[in-house]
């Protein structure tokens, strides 16, 4: 297992209006929530409070583990999450927080593995009895959406917001803390979870660079090297279709096909990478940016028509796919030509970590302050699957919207 633990100090930064959230605390009131996050294979906690300030954190990190595997292996996951979840709350209390300072708990429901979820609500849970804390249960993808908010204040609602990652493909409109509108969702595999595949089946982690390394960042390394993107070729998925989903699939399969020709023609062995890996890297990313990027401009074109955002225009990109800084910079070069200024987190706030759970919970606090009061416990439970928000997917694809697509850089 690869153990990695973040403990960090952030200058204070105080919000210097409440009123954008909806709420009638002063501004001498602080709200300080301990974060906890096992909704995959990262246990992640933190205390963070409502002035933005990150007081402390702690992660313990399975990469490592999993990647020997080709994948994560839930049951495994939960051993770990149980091995590493009481010395992660320590980790956060050891800097100069009691947690009789705390105001409340806030901890992933859903979505998730059911085996990692259940290890971190028990345990939030738990120390809600021990010291009478109101818990507050958190949607991971809300939470992953709201968490551009800790560092960047003038990020106001309404926006738009790409959540990309290993899991999930979503795209949303974020009215308020509670309230979601969503506008489409990948139909088979996320981009993160093609991505590690692909960079398993090209046997990236046999070369040294890339050992370990995710499959995301072994191919955006890999790409950067490139001395001919356009080599190989991969259709645009759902062409047809006009709406706001994700297909990685297809992508998927034509990359292992022409991987199987290449290693054919080529007689590449069993242990050894194909020629030009890093042109079809290249090629591979930028034809998941292509497909980001359209569902993406579409979406914008939509609440354009309908004027969702009369003010500000505001497009966050979050979950690990956000860390990928190609895509990320394709993606805000075609919202800035609609004039979107497009934000993510930090990158370390991109990926699964307890800061986030405990903003959102902060976020949630502030909107509904009845939230502080007693809850059942047992009215909390895990849930595997669910959606994020109202579905409008369905209006935005009568609307047949057509657009003139901005390409993506080389």
């Amino acid at each position: 297992m690869d153990k990695v633990k973040v403990l960090r100090s952030i200058n204070n930064c105080r919000i210097q209006n409440f009123k954008n959230y909806g709420m009638n605390f002063t501004k001498e009131k602080k709200i300080t929530i301990l974060g906890i996050e096992t909704s995959c294979d990262d246990t992640g906690v933190a205390i963070v409070d409502s002035s933005r300030k990150i007081i402390s954190e702690s992660l313990y990190s399975q990469q490592n583990l999993h990647l020997k595997y080709g994948g994560i292996i839930p049951p495994r996951a939960q051993d770990l999450h149980r091995e590493n979840i009481e010395k992660a709350v320590r980790d956060c209390l050891a800097i100069d927080v009691s947690i009789e300072d705390l105001d409340a708990i806030a901890v992933t429901n859903c979505p998730g593995l059911p085996l990692s979820l259940i290890v971190g609500l028990r345990y939030a849970k738990y120390l809600c009895r021990l010291h009478n804390k109101p818990l507050i249960p958190i949607h991971h993808m809300e939470a992953h959406a709201l968490c551009a908010r800790i560092h960047n204040p003038d990020i106001q609602f309404p926006f738009l917001c790409l959540l990309i990652s290993g899991g999930h493909c979503q795209l949303v409109v974020v009215k308020d803390a509670f309230d979601f509108l969503f506008l489409g969702e990948t139909l088979d595999d996320a981009p993160g979870e093609a991505f590690d595949k692909i960079a398993r089946r090209l046997r990236l982690r046999n070369l040294p660079k890339y050992e370990w390394m995710n499959g995301g960042a072994a191919i955006e390394l890999a790409a950067k090297e490139a001395t001919n993107s356009d080599r190989f070729k991969f259709p645009l998925p759902l062409a047809r279709k006009k709406d706001c989903n994700f297909s990685f699939a297809g992508l998927k399969n034509t990359a292992v096909r022409i991987i199987k020709q290449i290693e054919q023609e080529y007689e590449v062995k069993p242990d050894e990478v194909i020629p030009y890996y890093r042109d079809f890297c290249a090629a591979f990313l930028k034809a998941c940016t292509r497909h980001l990027s359209y569902r993406t401009q579409r979406a914008i074109e939509f609440c354009e028509k309908r004027n969702i955002f009369p003010n500000s225009k505001y497009l966050v990109i979050s979950g690990g796919v956000a860390c990928n800084d190609f895509i990320f910079d394709s993606i805000s070069k075609m919202a800035l030509s609609y004039k979107f200024k497009t934000v993510r987190p930090t990158k370390a706030l991109c990926r699964d970590n307890g800061a986030m759970i405990a903003w959102c919970g902060i976020e949630k606090i502030l909107e509904n302050p009845d939230l502080l009061k007693s809850l059942n416990l047992d009215e909390v439970d895990i849930i595997g699957k669910c959606k994020l928000g109202k579905d409008i997917s369905e209006d935005l694809e009568n609307e047949q919207i057509s657009c003139k697509w901005v390409k993506v850089a080389r």
